[in-house]
């Protein structure tokens, strides 16, 4: 064991271990930031889901205050010719 200990005392490996950490830091740090692009992604796609939804919604309910009110008044907007 304590040749263990004097091999990572020396200066080139306690080098080397620092250099073995940064690179491992840096690796975490670029999957990290890739994660938080792919979220960010799907959340601006459920965004402009949403958006398209609540759309065509609104499209709905604008079509559905100018419906007729019942079967006569639809018998005369056909008669006008005002569909």
């Amino acid at each position: 064991m304590g040749w263990i200990t004097a091999i990572l005392a020396s200066g080139p490996a306690r080098r080397a271990l620092g250099l073995l950490l940064a690179a491992i830091t840096i690796a975490l740090f670029l999957l990290n930031l890739r994660r938080a692009g792919e979220r960010a992604g799907r959340l601006a796609e459920r965004l402009s889901t949403s958006e398209r939804t609540h759309e065509i919604q609104r499209q709905m309910l604008d079509a559905a205050s100018r419906r007729p009110a019942d079967r006569d008044a639809l018998a005369g907007r056909l008669r006008d010719g005002q569909f």
